[in-house]
């Protein structure tokens, strides 16, 4: 968010930012206000479970059980920043200020539904940036038709030219996205619910989203329609041209989509080319 933030701060805009009295990355800056509030935790306990994390996120996974691995190492870090999102909305001081500086919009990062749950109960229009959910639920959300006939879902590693039998896989795992969301999110729908004094159905606060800025390139995606209030801004957070190196360099990358890709891009000062199989057997 910082590379959005500074250039609005430098055109005249008042932010604030929440954050937790624990924190790694968000420290003082000229651009933004930060609103400190309480947290159940101290800093070894999120390092630890950061950590965890990390060194969970390559184990070697099977199709079968990719959803359940998956699961269990994503809830290490859920549960802390559920623990985050119960501190906040239930701080009455933050509340309270919240409520009488009257904002003119929030913007946050829908992976957590803390912010989708806090500008419903401030009724503010909201403006989403993040990179997908782990069950792709953003096109649900947004009413985007996601095709099971040919877009592969999540932990199935399948391509879009899929077999019969991938399709069926792919049309199975789909099933199971939105049970995956309830166990990610369902202890935000019961959060929610005591915050707004009413039931709450998740979802549909998602949907009151205003605008969707997607950490990701279309041209790196499987084709598919999106929404008039989805953006894809893939290169904000690209690091800045610099000057070549003399000692010269260069990376054949043939999959634009994986992790590899993703931090040598972030990392590299020498050009990068793509390998792409195309329908002739050629590649470029």
């Amino acid at each position: 968010m910082k590379d959005i933030i500074e250039p609005l701060s430098e055109k005249g805009h008042d932010i604030v930012v929440l954050v937790p009295e624990v924190s790694l990355l968000v420290k003082e800056s000229k651009y933004y206000t930060r609103r400190i509030y309480p947290v159940p935790y101290d800093e070894e306990e999120m390092v630890s479970r950061f950590c965890s994390f990390g060194d969970n996120h390559f184990v070697k996974r099977w199709l079968l059980d990719a959803v359940q691995t998956e699961y269990r190492n994503t809830m290490v870090v859920m549960e802390l920043c559920f623990f985050n999102c119960q501190s906040l909305l239930n701080h009455s001081e933050t509340l309270s200020f919240l409520r009488e500086s009257k904002f003119d919009a929030l913007f946050t990062d829908p992976a957590l539904p803390c912010g989708v749950i806090l500008a419903e109960y401030l009724g503010l229009p909201s403006v989403y940036l993040f990179r997908g959910f782990p069950c792709s639920l953003e096109y649900a959300f947004t009413r985007s038709p996601n095709p099971v006939s040919y877009t592969p879902r999540c932990y199935t590693q399948f391509s879009d030219r899929m077999t019969f039998p991938q399709r069926v896989a792919n049309f199975l795992v789909s099933y199971l996205e939105k049970l995956l969301f309830y166990c990610l999110y369902s202890k935000y729908e019961e959060l929610a619910s005591h915050i707004l004094k009413r039931d709450v159905h998740l979802p549909a606060l998602y949907q009151k989203g205003s605008i969707w800025l997607l950490r990701y390139d279309f041209a790196f995606e499987y084709p598919r329609p999106v929404m008039p209030s989805m953006v894809f801004i893939g290169g904000v957070n690209c690091k800045k041209d610099r000057i070549l190196s003399q000692g010269g360099g260069l990376f054949l990358l043939d999959c634009p989509c994986c992790l590899w890709a993703d931090i040598i891009l972030s990392h590299s000062v020498f050009p990068v080319i793509w390998l792409l199989e195309l329908s002739t057997g050629m590649a470029i």
